[in-house]
């Protein structure tokens, strides 16, 4: 079975596990622009040592590529842990990441993240360029 038949995909306003994209819709070409993802925007997402976003992966698929590039991976390693136990410490990660990138080309930003316990989450955003 293909992996991306275990991806998870839902609306990020009424899913806590799907990564926002936000970004403009329309950039210039070659010019830089940043894209900020956000897992939890709508609904929070609880981010404890026992259910937490691991991490959140950025890519972008220009349009008649045969290839997508990776843009960026951002890893979250604060979930409340300390040596007195789970959820003793005071540090927390909110799992957000901004990346900044430019482009010739039109095409499809893809965000994943992976939740410990749910497994991997995937959106999209098409951008256009002028």
């Amino acid at each position: 079975m293909p992996i991306g038949e275990h991806v998870g995909k839902a609306d990020w306003k009424t899913e806590k596990h799907v990564p926002a994209i936000d970004c403009p819709d329309k950039v210039k070409a070659d010019q830089m622009f940043d894209v900020k993802v956000t897992v939890g925007k709508e609904i929070a997402h609880p981010n404890t040592t026992a259910h937490h976003i691991r991490w959140i992966a950025l890519y972008f698929h220009p349009d008649g590529a045969k290839f997508s590039f990776q843009i960026a991976r951002a890893e979250f390693a604060a979930h409340g842990e300390s040596p007195e136990g789970a959820d003793t410490s005071t540090i927390y990660t909110h799992s957000t990441a901004t990346a900044a990138m430019k482009t010739k080309r039109a095409g499809t930003l893809h965000a994943v993240a992976f939740c410990n316990i749910h497994g991997l989450w995937e959106s999209e955003k098409k951008i256009a360029v002028e």
